[in-house]
C-alpha cells in the first residue's frame, strides 16, 4: 500500500492512497492543474484514479472536484450530507449525479483491491468523515478536520501501519494571532480542527510496536509551522502515558504546495 500528500494545509488538501492495483484521492481541494501536475511529479496520472473520496464540502477539501468530475468522470464518494452540500456548493459547477455514490459512517465498501471505511468526526460540516483503508495485514487511515476525538476513533485507528494525522495549529499562535475572535473559538471548539498538543495525544494512544509512519498534515498557514508540529507532537507522545518516545517511529510533515514523501509498505 502507499499513500503520498499531494497537497495538505489549511489552503488546499488532496491526499492520493492506493496499492499497485488502485489508486484514490481522498479531496481535491486545490486545483485541478495541480492535481494533475502532482499526480505526475509521483509517476500517476489522474485518469488512473479510481474515485475521490470526499470528508467533506468546506472549499479547501473540494475546489477541484468539479474540474475532476467532469473531465475524468471520476466516482465521488461522500456521506448523503456532504453530496446535498456539494451540490448547493455553486463554486464545484455542475456534476452528473451518476458520479455520486452515497457512503455511510462505519459501512466499509471496496474500491478496487481496497476495503474502505468511513469515519465520523466531528467538524463544522454537514456530514463529514475520515476514511481508513484497509488490505489484508494492512491499513492506512487520512485522519483531519476534527475538533476532538472519542473512543470510536482511537478503535478504528488501533493497529494502523501509516496515520496521516491533523496537526493544525499551536494554541498560543492562534489565540495571540490576528484572527477574528469567532473565528479562533471555532478553531479551538469541539467541531473545529485537532491543536498540535491533541494530534500528539491521539497519536500516543494509536502507537503500537509495529506502527511504521506517520505524516502530520492541514497544518495552518497562520497559526503553526512545521518544525513547531513536528517537535509539539513528539514530545507530548514521549510525555504521554504510553510506553513510546516521540522518536521511535519515522514521522514526517506534509507539504502545503507541493508532493510530499511516497510512503510505501
Amino acid at each position: 500500500m502507499e499513500l503520498c500528500s499531494i497537497a495538505s494545509g489549511s489552503s488546499g488538501n488532496c491526499i492520493c492512497v492506493g496499492t499497485d492495483a488502485c489508486h484514490l484521492l481522498v479531496d481535491a481541494g486545490i486545483s485541478g492543474k495541480r492535481i494533475e501536475a502532482g499526480l505526475n511529479a509521483i509517476d500517476l496520472k489522474t485518469e488512473e484514479m479510481q474515485g475521490i473520496l470526499i470528508t467533506h464540502e468546506h472549499g479547501d477539501h473540494i475546489a477541484g472536484l468539479g474540474v475532476l468530475a467532469r473531465r475524468y468522470g471520476l466516482p465521488l464518494y461522500a456521506t448523503a450530507g456532504t453530496i446535498a452540500a456539494v451540490k448547493r456548493t455553486a463554486s464545484v459547477g455542475k456534476i452528473d449525479e451518476t458520479l455520486f455514490r452515497e457512503v455511510h459512517a462505519g459501512e466499509k465498501f471496496e474500491v478496487g483491491d481496497m476495503t474502505v471505511e468511513p469515519i465520523a468526526i466531528s467538524h463544522d460540516a454537514a456530514e463529514p468523515v475520515a476514511y481508513k483503508m484497509t488490505q489484508p495485514g494492512k491499513s492506512m487511515a487520512v485522519m483531519t478536520d476534527l475538533g476532538k476525538y472519542d473512543d470510536n476513533i482511537v478503535e478504528k485507528l488501533r493497529n494502523l501501519d501509516v496515520l496521516l494525522l491533523e496537526a493544525n495549529h499551536d494554541v498560543h499562535m492562534l489565540q495571540v494571532g490576528s484572527y477574528p475572535y469567532p473565528l479562533k473559538q471555532r478553531i479551538l471548539g469541539e467541531r473545529g480542527h485537532l491543536s498540535n498538543e491533541l494530534s500528539g495525544r491521539l497519536l500516543g494512544e494509536v502507537l503500537h510496536d509495529h506502527f511504521k509512519t506517520v505524516v502530520l498534515g492541514h497544518l495552518s498557514k497562520e497559526n503553526n509551522y512545521a518544525e513547531l508540529a513536528y517537535e509539539t507532537v513528539r514530545l507530548e507522545v514521549t510525555m504521554g502515558e504510553n510506553p513510546y518516545r516521540g522518536d521511535d517511529f519515522p514521522m514526517y510533515v506534509a507539504k502545503r504546495d507541493e508532493p510530499s514523501q511516497m510512503i510505501r509498505f
